[in-house]
């Protein structure tokens, strides 16, 4: 975790926070992700040229992500259809890490010491503690959390699996590429049946607003693949995860939802947490 890599996972961590905002903030969630991931293809096809065609024991892993990429959209989507940006983004990417970390040491051998599983604990409690903020003084919505949850899992699970197949690839920016165009095709090509002939009616208010989305979208997840060919798959995602105070914050200001002294406490948590991990690496 160099002060390069730990800056651009930081910097991924913002426009991830920025991507979502953007995706919960277009009223019709099949419209914003059809934007998010059409651009996503039309970005991955920009940049296919430029990196190399990934390696061959790649392309299970790739293949494997662009499903896992799927069923993730469906259900954040189906999250921030149900409940609160300020709850259902931090619930989604507050569960991943933990599962990230145990993942990674199943499937990558990567195993943290003492100061990092510490780290890794201490940020998953305050990742915790700002989402059950939004909880506060008001009847759980179960759908909500399961399907926040849910999508968590799906996180850790791209995440892990990315990781070991970026650094198959011998091509970081050739994996992003292709890895964008496979996984974005699926739901526009679900709002093209479902809409027919009125795709393009219905597209064109949000699709400035949308494209945005989907530049913010690459970037984060092209700067976290990088980082991930440069260090360990379970200190990365927490770190990354730090996007749920920029996403809390983002539900504060632009949506109306509740902060507060507690979401601040937990907040100091996780970064004592991140500090104890790139102490440990």
């Amino acid at each position: 975790m160099t002060p390069l890599v730990t800056s651009a996972v930081l910097l991924a961590a913002v426009t991830h926070a920025g991507w979502n905002a953007i995706a919960h903030k277009i009223t019709d969630k099949l419209v914003g992700f059809t934007l998010i991931a059409g651009g996503g293809v039309l970005i991955g096809l920009v940049l296919m040229p430029f990196g190399s065609f990934p390696a061959a024991r790649a392309w299970p892993y790739l293949l494997a992500s662009a499903v896992i990429h799927i069923v993730y959209f469906a259900l954040l989507m189906k999250s921030f259809r149900l409940g609160d940006f300020g709850q259902a983004y931090p619930i989604a990417r507050g569960t991943a890490p933990l599962v990230v970390a145990v993942f990674a040491a199943v499937f990558a051998h990567e195993v943290p010491n003492g100061w990092g599983a510490a780290g890794i604990a201490l940020s998953c409690a305050g990742l915790t503690g700002v989402a059950l903020w939004g909880l506060r003084g008001r009847r759980p919505n179960w759908a909500a959390i399961g399907a926040a949850l849910a999508t968590g899992l799906t996180i850790a699970a791209y995440t892990v699996v990315d990781g070991l197949g970026v650094r198959a690839s011998g091509s970081p920016l050739g994996y992003i590429a292709w890895l964008m165009v496979i996984e974005g095709l699926a739901i526009p090509a679900y709002a093209v049946w479902r809409w027919r002939g009125e795709t393009l009616a219905v597209l064109r208010p949000f699709a400035w607003l949308g494209l945005l989305g989907a530049a913010l979208s690459v970037a984060a997840y092209a700067l976290v693949l990088w980082a991930q060919t440069k260090a360990e798959l379970a200190p990365i995602s927490a770190l990354r995860e730090s996007s749920i105070l920029v996403g809390a914050a983002i539900g504060a200001v632009v949506f109306k939802e509740r902060f507060g002294a507690p979401r601040i406490a937990a907040a100091g948590l996780l970064v004592v947490g991140i500090a104890l991990m790139l102490h440990a690496s």
